[in-house]
């Protein structure tokens, strides 16, 4: 299975939308940004119920590897409150994944001032999407920073240094943990709480940077996952991995309930939802240990019962040894369709070819957005392309380091880094997130992450959402983010 169908590649194949260079910019193979200094406006807004002044900065940093050398220019953009003590503010580096993307759908869809609209009737033309104020941005209790990685947004890696050299967890995370400081430093916040806010592959750069601040001297106060791929290693689909049918059922109850097709017996979706996730612990888990020594009215039984959850047939379980995979489900639960991968409400004709690296077509309008915001409220000049491909494409998922294993699929220890993290900083709190419909990483996943981590269970805590990997694209779920993240910030637990 490819990282883009597991682990959410959110904003792989939006297209790239540019600002022209400036003749004397510096050549990139990613397009050249020419950025003397910080570019600062005011505004207004309305935040969580209050008026809020505020201003946004878009500016360089200048990152250096482990020995020192400078590689790689950064491009930040901040919003922060005018109205508050700053020294006692928190402050949220929010990125997504890839590896390696632009932050352009949390920025324009979660955290940023500004967010497109995108309606629950899931048919509507993504060309009518509007984009209007984000009231549920959480600038009322903490300022934002956008952190996009070198040869993605702004951010390039410098004249001489090979794009290449920072393709690695390591690196990656190594940006993210010098511009943190950098920050921290130039805007006088080094006090300030900080927490980081990953989606997708972000959630291992959110780990890897976590790991790195701490042994740096510059603590967090905790990190924010969501649609998280850390235990990766452990749900990843393969025959002999049991565990990952277990933990995949709940994310397949869900989305037959979304289409209608499953058999909810008088059950409200949340009382569905938990029976499929205990009988998955149970019965079904029990079953797939004994494998072919199970009775066969129990396996029988189990097929019955999984039909029940999931809509599809009990004799196609049967044939499948009572196994069948998420990407199966897409392709199995309407002939001649299939389930769109990163939010299974959406259906395409199987003719239409594989996607499975796209979003749906409402995530086409974050790009556009993103553009059209720096140029006419951040009043960004013509500075550079502002680069929302996937600069790690042409390399493919092994052009990355993902650690001795060179797998995404590998035992990179971030389950272990963040319980180091947790054990050196009392105050370091975990918040995990994922959207049912969301194929890649799943609720399951969520859940099975949490429980065997081994992390102090009074610093964890945890929310699933409707909708898919980007499930704030649903506004109740958007806005239930937002109560999520105010209460992280404002330490209500």
């Amino acid at each position: 299975m490819r990282l883009s169908a597991a682990i959410a590649m959110a904003t792989l194949t939006i297209a790239i939308y540019s600002i022209d260079a400036s003749a004397d910019a510096p050549a990139s193979p990613f397009g050249a940004v020419n950025i003397p200094g910080p570019i600062v406006t005011h505004h207004k807004g309305t935040f969580g119920g209050k008026r809020i002044r505020y201003e946004a900065v878009v500016e360089p940093f200048d990152v250096t590897d482990a020995s020192g050398k400078p590689v790689a220019r950064l491009v930040s953009t901040s919003y922060i409150a005018k109205d508050s003590d700053a020294s006692a503010r928190p402050v949220l580096f929010v990125f997504n994944g890839g590896p390696i993307v632009a932050t352009t759908p949390l920025h324009m869809g979660a955290f940023g001032p500004k967010r497109v609209a995108i309606p629950d009737d899931i048919s509507v033309d993504p060309a009518s999407f509007k984009v209007i104020d984000n009231v549920y941005a959480p600038l009322d209790v903490a300022d934002v920073v956008i952190f996009d990685p070198a040869n993605t947004g702004f951010s390039r890696t410098l004249p001489g240094v090979a794009p290449e050299s920072q393709f690695s967890v390591v690196a990656d995370g190594r940006q993210l943990t010098d511009l943190v400081q950098q920050w921290a430093r130039t805007h006088r916040r080094v006090s300030s709480p900080k927490y980081l806010v990953g989606e997708s592959y972000g959630t291992m750069r959110a780990v890897e940077a976590a790991d790195q601040l701490q042994k740096a001297g510059m603590p967090l106060e905790g990190i924010m996952l969501l649609g998280q791929a850390v235990n990766i290693i452990e749900y990843a689909q393969r025959p002999a991995n049991i565990l990952s049918y277990v933990v995949s059922l709940p994310t397949l109850a869900a989305i037959g309930w979304s289409h209608n097709v499953t058999d909810r017996k008088g059950r409200t979706f949340d009382q569905f939802i938990k029976e499929a996730q205990d009988y998955g612990a149970g019965e079904y888990l029990n079953v797939l240990f004994l494998g072919n020594t199970a009775a066969p009215e129990r396996r029988e039984a189990v097929a019955r019962k999984l039909q029940e959850f999931t809509g599809l047939s009990a004799q196609s379980y049967l044939e499948r040894d009572l196994k069948i995979t998420k990407v199966q489900y897409q392709q199995m639960l309407f002939p001649g369709y299939v389930l769109d991968t990163n939010d299974a409400r959406y259906k395409r004709p199987a003719a239409q070819g594989n996607h499975d690296e796209e979003l749906p077509g409402y995530a086409s309008r974050y790009s556009p957005a993103a553009i059209e915001h720096f140029h006419k409220e951040l009043k960004v000049p013509e500075i550079g392309t502002y680069f929302t491909g996937m600069p790690t494409a042409g390399a493919g998922l092994n052009g990355w380091n993902w650690g001795p294993n060179k797998s995404p699929f590998g035992d990179w220890p971030y389950v272990t880094q963040v319980r180091d993290v947790m054990k050196a900083n009392p105050k370091f709190r975990v918040f995990v997130g994922n959207g049912y419909y969301d194929t890649q990483t799943t609720i399951g996943a969520m859940d099975y992450l949490i429980s065997q981590a081994g992390w102090p269970m009074d610093r964890v805590r945890s929310s699933y959402y409707q909708g898919g990997h980007l499930f704030y694209t649903v506004e109740a779920s958007l806005k239930k983010l937002s109560e999520d993240v105010r209460a992280m910030v404002t330490r209500q637990w």
